[in-house]
């Protein structure tokens, strides 16, 4: 039983088209070079700069979408935008990470999508750079001095660079000059060439040349530096200015000086800033001189002052600048730091610990009062300072044996020892009323639900003296996706501060469910263990559902369901649904524990029944809608773009066009009874329409054929096509008609020496196994093998251009190429297809051909004629060896209707089987002078070959002998 799928492709077959897409890249643009690396690829070179332009030519039926890729050591690298989608790919001024291998994707969902690729190779030249080191050695037995120079010349480039040294105007070469060698680190690959100076000699003091040359590929001139050599050359050394750190306060501008004190030829400088960070944009650089105007705390850290003259390693000198400034001020109370107390007791230790972030840290000091006045450390209040080293500096108030009288306020006061900064001052109260935190949740408020979208206050009740910062943070849920999510707070951090103990959410999400932990800090309070509760939030959301909207296309009097599908929901329990068409109620229900979905079932469909059908489930927090549109309207034509011989002309001032397409879908609804046909010449505005009708039901797949005639020459036309059934009209689809003027509209004589890269509009055919190349003597390529194919064209000219097929690379005994000539229109009006040959128009094919190799496999000539059914006609057939010489062939042909020749070469056993053709001519009427040929007589038996499917027919041909 044959399949539907089957069926329609063979139906497509039958009517001259594939369905499946095919896909050949062509480039557009001007490229250096375009080549074939493998059968299936080609090479495309392009200097930087240039335009890139991919044209993706595709066939198949529906019309398949293209999307153009790229990718380069597996990852696709190409910016999304609308050149993606179209035929033709262009990138404008293409720089060189963008060489690669470009993919073009066409699919139409019947069968595989079709794919091809291409592959960009971008050429560029950068300018070369000279670098010099210098070696000594003073080692060798305590009398033998050697100095040697090394010049090293590196340029990035694709293709690979060559390099040439000059010493003033001498050309040096590896045994040209003994004190001199030539050679390329091991770790490279040409990309740089070193010039060794050994024990250096008064000559060696020169100006030298480095040419860095590609050989003009991609018309790239060649690039040279130039370095001078004497006895002052010497790696840059510089100082800084001042030396130590600067240290300034905010607002004032601080100059570093970069000087060199050393170096020739005289080095470059450079300022930068270390960890990556750009100099403040109000830098201003002058030469050496860096200057900061109004320094702020963030133009704090270290620059770097670099100088580099190509010679020897370049100078790097750091110096640091620090904005002074005083931040972070905490304290926090440790009561009776040697027991494990949380609450201050008379008669114990109190410690009150301050804490301050300073720079520079050597200047922070610290000073205390007792409620207002100053404190001086005694043996009962000790007073203590942290290393100055150490940042942030802190400073503690031991209070021994607490009395009574201790109680007040103790103030820390920071500052820095120069002044300048403003004062950090930091109260902490000692009484009876300081007491640690506690944390409580207000009654009702540890679990909270909440809707999806709303604002929600998670509040933490503080109580103690003084109060602490309060820390919120999320509860990691168990499982490892579910723990990562969890970590980040709903601002994207992993921790919030809250000074009042309240967090606000606003927009709650669904994500944003979960255990919530308030704790307080250990800073600004009691240096005890934190407190901490929990929160748990409950955010509720309408159920998710799908489709969410869907067209459904059905035919009067058939049945049909819709489904809805619920996906997720909270709360999850007590679900309803609610069906209706337009406002009217159709059923309602309840969702189950079980059930996930619900479905409406329409018996027979009427008029009545078209229209939009909602489904709505709902929960406390909403509803979810799924929306079915229900027409009768026809799914839009497919208009077929791949019809052979689709425009034709039999009068000067207008042509016509045969417009073919499918229905996509045509059974889907009720019986298409007419097109509309709308058609507009493109620029103008006025639109013209008639009815195509339509009799019996349409077929999946049938090709329908419309003819439009009298369109003017050249104008282009919009075609709109509108099916339309009992329902009404359907989805219209459009296309543009160009005129195309035919390549001979009056064949009298035509020629092709394939001298021009455009082969006189010869073509590859899409369905074969390789391609044709395009060729001449002077291109010269590794791959060729010496003991087959020709040395020149026909003519004997090396720079001549002929047609080859390559038979060593990657192909198998039997592989075909096809070269398919332009097509050919006749006189239609002059016989009719059924006159006999004797009647039909004569031509002759002319052709010049090269079968040289022991590995010869097969040149085939057919007449492929173009009526309703595509046909190919075997008329000339040769094989095997016929020597290192061109041979001319002619051949009568007898074509009825618009024709082209198609040349297939077949590819024998072996890798010595290349064939050749040259210098084609058609001309009209018979050939005269045949001539003479060792070729056996041929008569093919008849067969109709449409594409790849050949069929032969056994018929009795009068005269007709093998």
């Amino acid at each position: 039983m044959v399949t539907e799928e089957l069926t329609r492709w063979l139906q497509g077959v039958l009517l001259g088209k594939t369905p499946s897409p095919t896909v050949r890249i062509v480039q557009l643009g001007q490229a250096c070079n375009v080549e074939e690396e493998q059968y299936s690829e080609r090479i495309y070179t392009i200097r930087e700069g240039g335009t890139l332009e991919l044209q993706c030519l595709v066939t198949g039926h529906p019309r398949p979408q293209i999307r153009w890729t790229k990718t380069a050591g597996g990852t696709s690298d190409l910016q999304v935008n609308s050149s993606l989608h179209s035929e033709t790919l262009r990138i404008e001024n293409i720089h060189r990470h963008q060489g690669g291998r470009y993919y073009c994707k066409a699919e139409n969902g019947l069968g595989s999508p079709a794919i091809r690729s291409i592959r960009v190779d971008v050429y560029y030249m950068d300018d070369p750079v000279i670098t010099v080191h210098q070696s000594d050695d003073e080692v060798k037995e305590q009398f033998y001095f050697e100095r040697t120079v090394f010049l090293r010349c590196a340029a990035d480039s694709n293709p690979l660079v060559h390099y040439t040294w000059l010493r003033g105007r001498e050309v040096l070469s590896e045994g040209s000059d003994s004190g001199v060698e030539i050679y390329k680190p091991f770790f490279t690959q040409g990309e740089t060439k070193i010039l060794k100076l050994k024990n250096l000699r008064m000559r060696d003091y020169a100006v030298y040349t480095c040419i860095a040359s590609v050989r003009n590929a991609c018309d790239m001139r060649d690039k040279h530096s130039v370095f001078s050599l004497s006895n002052n050359t010497a790696p840059p050394f510089i100082r800084l200015l001042p030396e130590e750190p600067v240290v300034v306060n905010p607002g004032q501008s601080v100059t570093l000086m970069c000087k060199v004190s050393n170096g020739d030829p005289p080095p470059a400088l450079r300022w930068w800033k270390q960890e990556g960070e750009e100099l403040p944009k109000r830098s201003i650089i002058d030469e050496g001189r860096l200057t900061i105007p109004r320094i702020t705390a963030d133009d704090g850290g270290t620059y770097t002052c670099t100088a580099s003259n190509n010679v020897g390693n370049p100078a790097k000198k750091s110096m640091s600048i620090l904005v002074r400034g005083l931040c972070k001020g905490r304290f926090w109370i440790t009561p009776d730091p040697y027991h494990n107390e949380d609450n201050i007791q008379i008669g114990r230790e109190v410690k009150i610990s301050c804490q301050v972030e300073a720079t520079p840290p050597e200047e922070l000091q610290f000073s205390w009062l007792k409620n207002g006045r100053p404190l001086r450390s005694s043996e009962r209040m000790i007073i203590t300072h942290t290393d100055t080293s150490v940042s942030p500096g802190t400073t503690n108030l031991d209070i021994i044996d607490l009395k009574f009288t201790d109680f007040g306020t103790y103030t820390c006061v920071a500052s820095l020892r120069n002044g300048g900064i403003p004062e950090i001052s930091i109260d902490v109260n000692i009484s009876t009323t300081t007491v640690p935190p506690e944390l409580t949740i207000p009654k009702g408020q540890s679990q909270l639900i909440v809707q999806e979208g709303d604002t929600i206050d998670l509040q933490c009740l503080v109580s103690g003296k003084p109060k602490p910062i309060i820390l919120w943070s999320r509860v990691e849920e168990s499982g490892a996706a579910a723990a990562a999510a969890a970590a980040l707070m709903p601002d994207g951090s992993a921790q919030m501060e809250s000074y009042d103990g309240i967090l606000r959410i606003s927009n709650v999400t669904r994500e944003m469910s979960g255990t919530y932990r308030c704790q307080t800090s250990q800073y600004n309070g009691f240096n005890v263990k934190p407190r901490e509760a929990l929160i748990q939030l409950v955010v509720q959301f309408p159920p998710t559902i799908e489709p969410a909207y869907t067209e459904v296309r059905q035919a009067l009097g058939r049945a049909f369901s819709l489904t809805c599908s619920l996906l997720q929901a909270n709360p999850a329990r007590v679900l309803q649904y609610e069906w209706k068409l337009g406002s009217r109620l159709l059923t309602v229900g309840q969702f189950t524990d079980q059930t996930h979905d619900t479905t409406y079932q329409v018996k027979s469909l009427n008029r009545e029944g078209y229209g939009e059908y909602t489904c709505d489930i709902t929960n406390e927090a909403g509803a979810g809608r799924c929306t079915f549109l229900v027409t009768g309207k026809a799914y839009f034509p497919e208009f077929y773009y791949d019809t052979y011989s689709a425009l034709w002309q039999n009068r000067p001032q207008v042509y016509g066009f045969k417009l073919q397409w499918t229905q996509m879908e045509p059974n889907a609804v009720d019986r298409i009874l007419a097109y509309r046909l709308g058609i507009r010449q493109m620029g103008q505005s006025r639109w013209w329409e008639q009815e195509i009708p339509m009799e019996g039901a349409i077929q999946r797949g049938q090709l329908l054929t419309y003819n439009l005639t009298e369109l003017i020459k050249p104008e282009s036309y919009l075609v709109r096509l509108t099916p339309i059934t009992r329902f009404g009209e359907g989805d219209s689809a459009e296309r543009i008609i160009t005129y195309s003027a035919p390549v001979n509209p009056h064949l009298r004589e035509f020629q092709c020496g394939f001298e021009e890269e455009a082969v006189c509009l010869f073509s590859q055919d899409k369905v074969d196994e390789f391609d044709w190349i395009r060729h001449s003597a002077t291109t010269k390529n590794s791959k060729n093998t010496a003991t087959t194919g020709p040395s020149a064209d026909r003519t004997g000219s090396k720079q001549g251009f002929y047609m080859y097929i390559e038979a060593s690379r990657m192909r198998v005994e039997g592989d075909k190429a096809r070269l398919l000539s332009p097509t050919f229109n006749i006189n239609s009006k002059s016989f009719s297809s059924s006159s006999p040959v004797s009647n039909k128009p004569s031509y002759c094919f002319t052709f010049y051909y090269h079968m040289y190799g022991k590995h010869i496999g097969a040149l085939n000539i057919f007449l492929r004629q173009k009526g309703q059914i595509l046909t190919d006609s075997l008329v000339w057939s040769l094989s095997g060896n016929q020597g290192n010489h061109w041979r001319q062939a002619r051949v009568n042909i007898h074509p009825s209707t618009a024709f082209q020749m198609v040349m297939e070469g077949v590819r024998g056993s072996g890798i010595e089987g290349d064939i050749a053709v040259d210098d084609v001519t058609i001309e009209e009427g018979k050939c005269k002078d045949p001539p003479p040929n060792n070729l056996r007589s041929f008569a093919p038996p008849l067969s109709l070959c449409i594409w790849q499917l050949c069929v032969p027919l056994r018929l009795v041909l009068t005269g007709w002998q093998r």
